[in-house]
């Protein structure tokens, strides 16, 4: 049974790479080298980066709360993230999974968007493990 829900999670992931997966990632990848180039936006960077791998192997995984979930500065980044563009990407991913829920074929692919959503819309104080 474990055996063959890896292979599910691998096939997934595989077919979420071809379509679309891979380029969702890259746009997080520049988007988090950009932010570095500044001190200020490290920590934005630092999220884009974990929104890349995220959006490159979604299956398998979960969006959890760590230490810092819920604290004065995990509350403080994610008002800035959603004010600098945290909103745009959420709305991005929730059409893009009510589009792919449409269709029985591409439901897993949609309930994916919806868990990258919640990790894009308040990044900070959650992990995607």
């Amino acid at each position: 049974m474990m055996c063959s829900l890896i292979n599910m999670n691998l096939i997934g992931n595989i077919l979420w790479i071809i379509f679309g997966g891979f380029i969702t990632a890259i746009e997080y990848l520049v988007a988090g080298v950009l932010m570095c180039l500044t001190i200020v936006g490290i920590p934005f960077g630092i999220q884009s980066f974990k929104l890349a791998v995220a959006g490159l192997f979604p299956f398998g995984k979960e969006v959890k709360n760590n230490e810092n979930t819920g604290s004065g500065m995990s509350t403080l980044l994610n008002v800035l993230w959603i004010l600098l563009g945290g909103f745009w990407i959420t709305l991005t991913h929730l059409i893009l999974g009510l589009a792919l829920c449409v269709t029985i074929i591409g439901i897993p692919f949609g309930l994916q968007h919806f868990k990258l959503m919640k990790l894009s819309f308040t990044p900070f104080g959650y992990d995607f493990d």
